[in-house]
C-alpha cells in the first residue's frame, strides 16, 4: 500500500468530530509547553503581572480609587499639599486632590496612548514593510523605503514634539503625532523578514500553483512576521507611554484638569524638594508601568526564540 493511500484510509477513519477533538488536544498542549517556558522566566512573571495590575486599575478605577471625585474639577485648599497619610497615602497636590486616585485614572490615559498609537502603526506598518519587501527593486520598494528611512532619521520624541506642537493640544492629536513617528520601526521590521522570505521554497511554490499577490502575502509571508510583531509591539507599548508623557510634561498632550501622569510630574516639579510626593510618584508610576510592559515583552521574545529554535 502506497503512502497517500494510507494517509487516505488515515483521514476515512477519523470523522469530523474526531478530528476537532484532536486539533483542540493538540493546542491546549502546544499552549501547555508555551506557558511552562514562559513560567520558567520569574522576571516574565513580575511583568505579566505588573501589566494585568495596571489594566485591571485602569478599568476599574472609578471603584478601585479612594477619591474618584478628585479627577473631575476639584478643590479642597483645606487639604492642599499634604504629605502621605493614612487618609491619603500618595498625599494630595497643591489644591487638595488625592494622587493616589488620580495616578489610578492616569493609567487609562496611558494605556489608550498606548492602544490607539499601536492600534494604527502596527497595520499600517506591516502592510508596508510586506509590500516593499516582497516587490523588492520596484518603485514600490524604492518610494515605500526612501520615506521610511527619512522617518526613521529623525528622533521619534523629536518628531512626535515638532508635530503636536502645530496642533491643537489634546489627547487626540498627541496620539496622531506619535503614530507619525512609530510606523517605519515596523515597516523596517517587516521588510526584513519579508525580503528574507521571498524566495523561500514556500513562497515559490506558493507562485507556481498560480496563487494571488494577496494571498502570497497575507497567508503564506505574513504569519510568519506574527511573532516579531508581537514581540516588538509588548516591547513598544512601554517606549509609546513615555512619550505620551513626555508630550504630555511639557503641556503638548493630555490637558488639565484631566489626571496625566506627564502633566502631574511637571505639575509637583515647581514644588520640588520640599513636596517631593506630587511629582515622585506619577514618575514611579510611569516607571511601574514601563517596566512592566518591558519584562513582558522580553519574556515573549525568549518564548518565540525558544520555539523558532
Amino acid at each position: 500500500m502506497s503512502i497517500s493511500s494510507q494517509s487516505d484510509l488515515v483521514s476515512a477513519e477519523i470523522s469530523p468530530h474526531e478530528f476537532s477533538q484532536l486539533w483542540r488536544a493538540s493546542r491546549r498542549e502546544s499552549l501547555g509547553r508555551a506557558w511552562y517556558k514562559f513560567s520558567r522566566n520569574p522576571l516574565s512573571l513580575i511583568g505579566a503581572g505588573t501589566v494585568l495590575f495596571v489594566i485591571i486599575l485602569a478599568v476599574f478605577a472609578p471603584y478601585i480609587a479612594p477619591y474618584p471625585e478628585h479627577v473631575k474639577p476639584f478643590t479642597d485648599f483645606a487639604n492642599a499639599s499634604n504629605p502621605p497619610s493614612s487618609s491619603h497615602w500618595f498625599g494630595t497636590d497643591e489644591i487638595g486632590r488625592d494622587i493616589l486616585s488620580r495616578i489610578i485614572f492616569g493609567y487609562r490615559f496611558s494605556l489608550t496612548m498606548g492602544l490607539v498609537v499601536l492600534s494604527i502603526v502596527v497595520p499600517v506598518g506591516v502592510f508596508l514593510g510586506l509590500v516593499a519587501g516582497y516587490f523588492q527593486h520596484t518603485w514600490f520598494d524604492t518610494i515605500i523605503m526612501r520615506i521610511t528611512d527619512i522617518f526613521l532619521a529623525v528622533p521619534p520624541l523629536i518628531l512626535a514634539l515638532s508635530v503636536a506642537s502645530i496642533l491643537e493640544r489634546n489627547l487626540l492629536n498627541s496620539m496622531l503625532a506619535v503614530c507619525l513617528t512609530w510606523w517605519p520601526w515596523y515597516t523596517r521590521l517587516v521588510y526584513g523578514i519579508t525580503t528574507g522570505l521571498r524566495n523561500e521554497f514556500f513562497v515559490t511554490s506558493a507562485e507556481i500553483t498560480g496563487a494571488s499577490k494577496f494571498h502570497i502575502l497575507f497567508r503564506e509571508i505574513l504569519p510568519n512576521c506574527i511573532s516579531p510583531v508581537f514581540t516588538k509591539m509588548s516591547l513598544d507599548m512601554g517606549w509609546v507611554i513615555i512619550i505620551g508623557a513626555s508630550l504630555s510634561f511639557v503641556g503638548l498632550g493630555v490637558q488639565p484638569p484631566n489626571p496625566d501622569l506627564g502633566t502631574m510630574v511637571a505639575a509637583g516639579r515647581r514644588y520640588l524638594p520640599d513636596e517631593w510626593w506630587m511629582s515622585v510618584f506619577p514618575a514611579l508610576a510611569i516607571v511601574l508601568v514601563v517596566l512592566g510592559f518591558n519584562l513582558f515583552g522580553d519574556g515573549l521574545r525568549d518564548l518565540f526564540a525558544a520555539e523558532n529554535s
